[in-house]
């Protein structure tokens, strides 16, 4: 999985990123201080996992990873290049989510290019030139399936019609997520890469001050209600802290989100925000060569599960023996016990693998 992250100049992306992935970006107050874009692997948490790995004392431990990329801020008119606008769109291209860093603080010391905090206008100012980027596409790509479709071919006419109907939606500076169409337009639309279809996470980016009792502050709420009105997700965060915490070492972290009154830190509640945002969960193999999670999709069969370990699980797949992680839990993980309750299920093809099940697959190339 891999996450863009976005925003106007100086709102803190670049702060963030540093916190969660502790790859030392530089950033400082002046715009276009990302340039080239800035990438860090971040492993996912999972209890499930490291208690597994305890089990087993593995040859190799393997977590999910997830990759963000601190992308340049964005100005106004950066889809017709302002601020190298168009190269920072492409890199947002190539990612599967967005974390939209919203500046929500005032401070006279960190210099904002529209001259102070306004989430709202924030916002619209990145998603309007995301959308204007789209319009160019869908335009070349009504141009493409017209020009196809000149001997009547009714597969090109649908095709351009669909897209016609979006670029008439776009046009009223409405992102593509927004637009109501059937299943099968929608499968359609997701073929041409657009900017503004995809999923977004909008990390309302909070100062010490406003991020206890962040429910109440104004500019929280204004993005809150953005994210509500288009059904994207929203994370109160304060960068600051974040750096802070990256800091610390692992035993002293607990502490210090306890005097925050967090339970959880800001990488931890991002990274459930962004496997809730594209429909992701685990399945676990584990052994004493390796303990591994597995990143596949909601509603997975087994034998498409099998193919992320490898193509030839997949092709030569005859069946998968599962134990979910909770039943494992609540028989101490004692396997005996789990066996001789029947909990070690023999599942077929058509076995939609769920979070958390402990898989071995059975294969014949």
């Amino acid at each position: 999985m891999k996450l863009g992250i976005v925003g106007l100049p100086n709102v803190g992306k670049s702060t963030l990123f540093n916190a969660i992935t502790n790859a030392g970006a530089e950033s400082a107050n002046y715009p276009f201080c990302t340039i080239e874009p800035n990438v860090g692997m971040v492993t996912v948490p999972d209890e499930r996992l490291d208690f597994l790995a305890e089990l087993y004392k593995p040859k190799k431990y393997t977590p999910a990873v997830i990759e963000f990329v601190d992308i340049a801020g964005l100005v106004k008119g950066a889809s017709k290049g302002e601020g190298l606008g168009n190269k920072f769109l492409e890199n947002i291209r190539r990612t599967d989510a967005i974390v939209h860093v919203v500046r929500c603080f005032d401070d006279e010391n960190i210099i904002h290019v529209e001259g102070g905090a306004d989430p709202r206008r924030d916002i619209e100012i990145i998603e309007l030139e995301l959308i204007m980027a789209d319009m160019e596409l869908v335009e070349r790509r009504i141009e493409k399936a017209k020009k196809a479709g000149k001997g009547g071919d009714k597969k090109f006419l649908h095709e351009a019609a669909v897209f016609e109907g979006l670029l008439a939606h776009l046009n009223e500076g409405r992102s593509a997520r927004s637009y109501d169409c059937s299943e099968e337009e929608r499968e359609l639309i997701a073929t041409c890469d657009l900017l503004s279809l995809k999923p977004v996470i909008y990390a309302a980016n909070l100062d010490e001050a406003g991020m206890s009792g962040y429910a109440e502050n104004g500019y929280y709420k204004a993005v809150e209600e953005v994210a509500a009105s288009e059904g994207a997700q929203v994370l109160p965060i304060c960068a600051k802290i974040e750096q802070e915490i990256g800091e610390l070492p692992e035993e002293d972290k607990a502490m210090f989100l306890e005097e925050l009154g967090l339970t959880e830190s800001g990488l931890d509640r991002l990274i459930k925000c962004s496997y809730a945002l594209l429909g992701l969960i685990s399945f676990l193999t584990c052994g004493p060569d390796e303990c591994r999670a597995w990143t596949i999709r909601k509603g997975t069969r087994a034998p498409q599960a099998a193919g992320k370990i490898h193509s030839d699980f997949e092709r030569g797949f005859i069946r998968a023996s599962v134990i979910g992680y909770g039943d494992l839990e609540a028989n101490n993980f004692d396997y005996a016990a789990v066996k001789a309750k029947g909990l070690q299920r023999t599942e077929g093809k058509e076995y939609v693998v769920k979070d958390g099940d402990v898989i071995e697959f059975l294969f014949n190339v």
